[in-house]
């Protein structure tokens, strides 16, 4: 079993330089346009951007599954649920 294929994004999205809450209703935009269960990949910046987009997509219903650091900005991985409701 490949446990790292589960965690590769099927979309991605570079919100960098994007202000909240713009940043967040893009992309829950791009999550709605996404099949049940698809995992976006977003980059985000420092401060605002990954202190609140995270929070915002959980209690919209999205599952946050990884944060990483990447040196300048953050990239989220985000799943779709199955069912949004």
């Amino acid at each position: 079993m490949i446990i790292s294929s589960l965690l590769t994004p099927d979309a991605q999205l570079d919100l960098r330089g994007t202000p909240c809450p713009i940043n967040f209703v893009r992309t829950k935009l791009r999550l709605e346009q996404m099949p049940n269960g698809g995992l976006l990949e977003v980059w985000l910046d420092a401060g605002e951007p990954i202190e609140q987009v995270p929070d915002s997509l959980t209690m919209a219903g999205y599952q946050v599954e990884k944060i990483t650091d990447c040196s300048g900005y953050f990239s989220l991985l985000v799943r779709r649920p199955a069912t949004v409701g």
